[in-house]
């Protein structure tokens, strides 16, 4: 059975202004699976929530995996957690290296929504129109993640068969879908992500806290999340690695 690790570097410190985020946590979940082709076969995920921003004093993303890290994802579950600055161009430069680093199956980033009153799945990520000033005051010339990359990414997670399948379960939570993930932070890190990893990440967007979800009831609603969508990209996987054996 791994040990969960809990591993942080810590982001820069000071005062930002209204409206931008403090700094982005990012945390990787490592589940080992046993499946028909190989016992020791590794199904790995990262899970990301964002620090405190303008009126959010407490930022419920990060509550969130807070929540996530108490309840676990089961004893064959790893967590590591990185608070990484707020940053284009540390993005540009960290979520690759992180993938480098880990090459996790799937990345899950966390982020809060002023306007959002469900827990919403983001179908994709978008490469411009990027016009709002970091941390560092500082935008992209060309307004886009990667220039010369494609208009737009999916993930390759089914969303809506994530969304269908958590509801189902009777959680306190309603989930719903989205394909737009603002044009600010959350959408340049989900691009960024989604780019470097060929599809294999996913966006979840959280009301704040008491509007109209507790910690716990966010905390509990990412844990089925990401469960679920663990197990529809492996059940994915699976599949075609039977078309090619046949």
């Amino acid at each position: 059975m791994p040990t969960k690790i809990l591993e942080k570097t810590l982001s820069g410190e000071g005062t930002f202004e209204a409206g931008l985020w403090k700094h982005l946590l990012w945390a990787e979940a490592i589940r080992n699976r046993k499946s028909n082709h190989d016992s020791n076969s590794v199904a790995s995920g990262e899970l990301a929530g964002f620090g405190p921003f303008g009126e959010h004093a407490v930022n419920a993303s990060w509550i969130a995996v807070q929540e996530l890290e108490k309840l676990g994802l089961g004893d064959d579950v790893d967590l590591h957690v990185y608070e990484v600055p707020v940053e284009y161009q540390t993005v540009q430069r960290l979520i690759p290296a992180l993938w480098k680093k880990h090459s996790p199956q799937l990345v899950v980033h966390v982020g809060v929504s002023g306007m959002a009153t469900t827990v919403t799945l983001e179908k994709c990520g978008h490469n411009v129109g990027y016009k709002g000033l970091d941390n560092c005051r500082f935008c992209p010339g060309s307004q886009c993640c990667v220039e010369g990359g494609p208009e737009c990414i999916d993930s390759i997670i089914d969303m809506d068969a994530v969304s269908s399948r958590v509801s189902a379960l009777g959680l306190d939570v309603t989930v719903t879908i989205s394909k737009d993930a603002g044009r600010y932070l959350c959408d340049f890190t989900y691009y960024t992500s989604l780019y470097q990893s060929h599809g294999r990440s996913a966006f979840v967007h959280v009301p704040p806290l008491g509007k109209p979800y507790s910690a716990e009831q966010l905390g509990r609603a990412l844990q089925a999340i990401i469960e679920e969508m663990l197990d529809v990209l492996e059940h994915s996987e699976d599949k075609i690695n039977c078309q090619h054996e046949h």
